[in-house]
């Protein structure tokens, strides 16, 4: 079982949706992402940055989750980054109102001694030059890495996005965002073009409308589940990355079989989250659950059919 480094935000988010309202509640990249890992029993570590007014009793629960938070630095004097934000009723576009960096502004991610061998390094969406200063701090390349990012990097950042990209080996990142990286609106032709950009896995996420692996011509298809009550999608897209990478970091096993796998487990948990708001319905995740819904995927996707000339 390989040891597994999350890198990302802990954060505070406001939500509102056509189904209810929240005022700060738990929320953060690397919070969604060690959540959906911790359900692999890992030895996972996380790096992050809070202020003084972070609940203590949310660290507490990641580190009751086995996830190392030794890597989250607490500046007393400052505040925890925030982001509040506003969804229509389809819930596949979002109006931003507020992000608040605060501590998020100046942070500089420092790497635990203890996992500077890291077998699996998950980059969460972050600014590139976060995303590189992680690398440089880890003197071998880990078996696998992963890097999500978002468009406000392509808009703002492409130069050092371009960068980090040949030293990752998988990115997650939307349909929309596929096509703003590469200028193609297929995206078949968009993962080919990203491909050459240096990842050798991409995996593109449609929301309701499943997940994409390709590699080298070959590509699989994930379904998303449909659900009966959707809440919340906020941290759906990490919670998928969360599932994919941890996944992975279990079975030790990179090979593409194995990641398509990866992409079911990673949609599976993301239809957990999207049930409640925040990070609540995975907190309370348990693993008849999972295995349950597993089922439910499996017999989405599977089925007997006689091909004939």
């Amino acid at each position: 079982m390989g040891k597994l480094l999350i890198v990302g935000t802990v954060a505070f988010d406001a939500i509102e949706t056509p189904f209810g309202k929240t005022d700060k509640i738990l929320g953060g990249a690397a919070t969604f992402i060690g959540l959906a890992a911790s359900q692999f029993k890992l030895d996972s570590g996380l790096i992050s940055v809070v202020g003084g007014d972070f609940p203590q009793e949310y660290l507490q629960m990641l580190s009751d989750r086995n996830i190392d938070i030794s890597g989250v630095e607490v500046i007393k004097e400052g505040k925890t980054f925030f982001w509040s934000g506003k969804y229509d009723y389809n819930l596949n576009t979002r109006e931003t109102l507020a992000t608040d960096l605060n501590v998020l502004a100046d942070f500089n991610p420092v790497v635990p001694d203890h996992y500077a061998d890291c077998d699996f390094l998950m980059l969460g969406n972050l600014h590139p030059s976060v995303q590189m200063s992680v690398i440089n701090q880890i003197p071998n390349r880990p078996k696998l890495v992963v890097l999500d990012t978002m468009n406000f990097w392509m808009d703002n950042t492409l130069d050092e996005l371009m960068e980090v990209l040949p030293k990752i080996d998988v990115i997650t990142i939307n349909d929309e965002e596929a096509r703003q990286l590469s200028g193609e609106y297929s995206l078949v032709k968009a993962a080919q073009k990203i491909h050459k950009m240096g990842p050798e896995y991409v995996v593109i996420k449609k929301g309701e409308n499943g997940a994409l692996l390709f590699n080298n011509g070959d590509v699989f298809f994930a379904p998303a589940l449909p659900l009966e009550e959707i809440f919340d999608p906020t941290g759906a897209g990490d919670t998928f990355a969360g599932g994919f990478i941890g996944y992975l970091a279990s079975t030790h096993d990179v090979s593409f079989e194995n990641m398509k796998r990866a992409v079911i487990y990673g949609s599976n948990f993301a239809s957990f989250c999207v049930e409640r708001f925040g990070t609540e319905r995975m907190v309370d995740l348990d693993q008849e659950e999972i295995r349950k819904r597993l089922g439910q995927f499996k017999q989405l996707t599977q089925f007997e059919i006689e091909l004939t000339h």
